[in-house]
């Protein structure tokens, strides 16, 4: 029996999708997102054969397993910090002012988002991997840390955790009293924007691996588009935030306090959203 044909797809130098053509005139196609979240393959039969469309689960019981764990913990650290930033924004809106109890909430969600950030990339790394010749999924051993920065998944995950790390930096600092302007914009102001700017592009990588092309696309019926997408808009109002929070020198008040409240209020509510969506995502 003869080696099976072979064409690989993706965005730039990364992989996202593989297709083999075998002999016997079957069509397996491997995709990132739907075989690290799903655990599955798309197997076509020949042409002209009945049933010619079928995604069937290829991982063993333990990937399935694993897939399912990692993804509720991804989903529902997202979901739960989400809400905590929201919660955060809408004390400094609507509540008293008392910026330390804002604080200490947002801190609290942003300890969520670190764990949903790095359970991310344990999806990504304990994930069940293709075979060569394509067929089926292999689940390798049990992994807390790996260096993939040729894979496409990885890199959007680790991004996003890098992210979630220096939120945690500007978390942190927003408890500091009696800071300058300057020390302010430094310590607290120029951490968030630097979080936004890697959630953006976490956010477009994930977007290229699921059009399997630099340019974004529109797939109105794959929920992990519709994941990614709730995701990046959250990380667009998060940046307009960023931007509104900018202590002016010249008078030591925000460029807009509301539209930084009202910012981060909504960009956390989609990042809630998209946990819930993320929770369906699953074997």
């Amino acid at each position: 029996m003869g080696q099976p044909e072979q064409r690989a797809e993706g965005a730039g130098p990364f992989t996202t999708r593989v297709t083999w053509h075998r002999p016997e005139g079957e069509t397996v196609v491997w995709e990132s997102r739907l075989a690290r979240r799903r655990g599955v393959l798309a197997v076509r039969g020949p042409a002209g054969a009945v049933g010619t469309a079928t995604a069937t689960a290829t991982a063993d019981a333990e990937g399935l397993g694993r897939l399912r764990r990692l993804n509720a913990i991804a989903s529902g650290a997202f979901v739960i910090g989400g809400a905590l930033f929201a919660l955060g924004a809408a004390i400094a809106q609507f509540g008293s002012g008392d910026a330390f109890e804002s604080a200490c909430v947002y801190f609290a969600g942003g300890l969520f988002f670190n764990t949903g950030g790095y359970t991310s990339l344990l999806q990504v790394l304990n994930a069940p991997r293709h075979t060569p010749e394509g067929g089926r999924l292999v689940t390798s051993g049990w992994r807390w840390w790996g260096y993939e920065p040729m894979r496409l998944d990885w890199l959007s995950a680790f991004v996003l955790f890098v992210g979630t790390l220096v939120f945690g930096v500007n978390l942190l600092d927003s408890f500091h009293q009696g800071l300058s302007v300057q020390q302010t914009n430094r310590l607290i102001w120029t951490p968030d924007v630097i979080g936004c700017v890697l959630f953006l592009i976490s956010g477009h990588l994930a977007f290229a691996e699921i059009c399997h092309r630099a340019r974004p696309c529109l797939r109105s019926r794959s929920l992990g588009w519709w994941v990614v997408a709730v995701n990046q808009f959250g990380s667009v109002l998060f940046m307009v935030s960023a931007l509104a929070a900018f202590t002016r020198p010249a008078t030591g008040s925000l460029v807009n306090a509301d539209i930084a409240n009202w910012g981060t209020l909504t960009g956390a509510l989609c990042f809630s959203v998209g946990g819930v969506l993320q929770a369906f995502e699953r074997p």
